[in-house]
């Protein structure tokens, strides 16, 4: 990746930080290409310091570190974008990002309840429902989501929409079951529809 460093008298490259599950913005910090290299090779995202003339791990004095997914820079070259996993709150005032908390999205949800769906099928408990679609295969949870589309379908022709809701959320809960079934997230899906808006 070119990235022109030498556009700033300091040499350093304005970094933002995106969380990578949810794309809200976590923070801006700045980049030499020793930091850079740094961060590539320890998948930790690292910036230089400014303040301390030197390179610094974010999280490596509070533990809240941020897993380096992928950079990118910017038309210019002078801006780089990195997808991060937070691993706790991120500012040091203990916030979620440096702008404050966040309000929880849907998409949050969607990803909090995919969670559920992988931990469920991890445990493998006889009292889990989750965990019996898994080991019925991956036929059954195709199967159920064709049921829960047809209910769906024929609770859109009445008028009582609350029924219609909550055939909505079975149908959603069972594709998201049969996503994780073949190894395939629900922001794979949205980064999929916000490719085809271009």
């Amino acid at each position: 990746m070119n990235i022109r460093y030498e556009k700033y008298a300091d040499g350093l490259v304005p970094a933002i930080v995106q969380n990578a599950k949810c794309g809200n913005v976590l923070m801006l910090g700045f980049m030499n290409p020793e930091a850079v290299a740094r961060t590539l090779e320890t998948r930790r995202v690292t910036f230089y310091s400014r303040s301390r003339q030197q390179l610094w791990t974010k999280g490596e004095t509070s533990g809240s570190f941020l897993e380096f997914v992928s950079m990118k820079a910017d038309c210019d070259a002078d801006t780089l974008l990195i997808q991060a996993t937070p691993v706790g709150p991120v500012c040091h005032m203990g916030t979620e990002t440096c702008f404050g908390d966040v309000d929880v999205s849907e998409l949050d949800a969607l990803l909090e309840l995919e969670k559920t769906i992988d931990e469920r099928r991890a445990s493998k408990s006889e009292d889990s429902y989750v965990a019996s679609l898994f080991k019925d295969g991956i036929n059954k949870i195709a199967q159920k989501v064709g049921e829960e589309a047809v209910e769906l379908i024929i609770e859109a022709k009445d008028g009582d929409n609350g029924r219609f809701r909550s055939e909505a959320a079975d149908l959603l809960f069972h594709y998201l079951v049969l996503l994780r079934a073949k190894d395939v997230s629900i922001s794979d899906v949205v980064n999929e529809l916000s490719y085809r808006k271009r």
